[in-house]
């Protein structure tokens, strides 16, 4: 199967080096929820830190995003990106080991906690980056859409379904040694990328003829003028800052809101996030279909209106219908963040030329998640000043507008995915 541009009639379920891909990513991503749940718990209850302390746990974690997003995509592009995915997965194993050990031997710490999240963070923007570079290099251009299809259904099953599962085993083993199982997947998500047989692409060489090698910076800058140059990329970015920011606002104070205000059991609530599964499932199984039939464009354009409506049911439900609110809202930004994230993903993999491919996702995700401790804050903010159900409502409305960059940009007429654009010089 030729990873060039051109159809194939095979399923990718047939397609060895993808399904070792999907299947390492899979393990790792429900393994992940483990340590999601499990290092907070560590924290709270073996070390029972004060909250300023437990806040700081989570402010560090996302430190890596800031820092390194954008240096992190100018070395995706200087190296191969298999070889990041196998140290970017084997190092969060070894990180992730010290924490059972240290806590079995009576030595574990807040600052190792801190060190671990940290080092776990830059490991994961890099393999993040590399990640979404690489699916490109292993299946054809026409088959991205059923390839992101498919890795978005593992990483949303993961999130819906992961909590409940680790929560079992954190039961049963104890949240450090549970850990373990963490660090088991990512080694044997190590193992299925490095089965990978079909050869990558070596980087394109800097000639020396052509003077000294750009700096970071300097490719930094040229992914960042790549992105807001190019027309369609430019409105994803936008689109996604947006919805990133106003959901934030939203999110940051849902759950205070129902369990101060609504007295929504923790089992009611996690009913309805169990019940967003729904729309993760459905929206994998029937976007690479709809969007066969609607096109590219039409799908990413329909999908950012109706995810941007999706927060509307909540907001608007009397008391005696929040709990249907609150799930339809969970069904309907799991369903319409499906399609998006499937089209949208594959969409800037298609149309960026290979050597860029890790400062664009780079960039889109430093502009996009950029937004999510602004959207924290004012949701915080707000939710002081004019009340939580109406700070839900600021997101919400804020939430509708999201669509417009897209709405307004040449997306509308992308059919089928087009070939990419020419690689910018620095």
């Amino acid at each position: 199967m030729s990873a060039n541009p051109g159809h194939d009639d095979r399923s990718l379920l047939h397609h060895a080096d993808f399904l070792k891909l999907w299947t390492g990513q899979t393990v790792s991503a429900f393994g992940t929820q483990i340590t999601i749940l499990a290092v907070p718990i560590v924290a709270a209850v073996a070390l029972k830190v004060s909250p300023l302390e437990f806040g700081l746990l989570a402010t560090i974690e996302f430190l890596p995003v800031v820092l390194l997003s954008l240096p992190a995509g100018v070395w995706v592009d200087r190296l191969r990106r298999r070889p990041i995915l196998i140290w970017g997965d084997a190092g969060r194993a070894i990180t992730l080991l010290t924490i059972p050990i240290a806590f079995a031997l009576n030595v574990l710490t807040i600052w190792q906690l801190y060190a671990v999240v940290f080092v776990n963070g830059c490991l994961t923007v890099f393999f993040d980056v590399a990640y979404q570079s690489y699916l490109p290099s292993i299946v054809a251009r026409d088959q991205l859409v059923d390839g992101n299809a498919k890795l978005e259904l593992t990483r949303g099953a993961s999130q819906r379904l992961g909590p409940g599962l680790a929560g079992l085993l954190i039961a049963i083993l104890m949240a450090p040694f549970a850990i373990v199982i963490d660090a088991i997947s990512y080694a044997v998500s190590a193992a299925f990328v490095s089965w990978i047989r079909r050869p990558e692409p070596s980087p394109e060489p800097h000639d020396p003829s052509t003077g000294a090698r750009p700096s970071i910076r300097e490719e930094i800058a040229v992914g960042l003028r790549f992105v807001a140059g190019d027309r369609v990329l430019r409105a994803l970015a936008l689109t996604v800052a947006l919805g990133y920011l106003f959901g934030t606002i939203a999110d940051s104070i849902l759950i205070l809101f129902l369990v101060t205000e609504r007295q929504f059991s923790p089992a009611l609530i996690g009913l309805a996030v169990t019940l967003g599964s729904i729309g993760v499932i459905t929206g994998a199984l029937v976007t690479s279909r709809l969007t066969r039939v609607i096109g590219v464009g039409p799908m990413i354009v329909i999908a950012a209106v109706a995810e941007g409506l999706s927060w509307l049911p909540v907001a608007i439900a009397p008391d005696s219908l929040l709990f249907v609110g609150l799930a339809t809202t969970i069904v309907a930004l799991s369903f319409f963040g499906m399609a998006w994230n499937v089209n949208a993903m594959s969409l800037r993999q298609a149309i960026t030329p290979a050597g860029m491919r890790g400062r664009m996702n780079a960039t889109m995700r430093f502009v996009s998640w950029g937004t999510i401790p602004v959207g924290y804050t004012v949701g915080g903010f707000l939710g002081g000043v004019i009340g939580l159900h109406n700070t839900i409502w600021v997101g919400a409305i804020g939430s509708v507008i999201s669509f417009v960059p897209v709405a307004l940009s040449p997306i509308w007429l992308i059919r089928e995915m087009p070939d990419p654009v020419g690689e910018p010089t620095s």
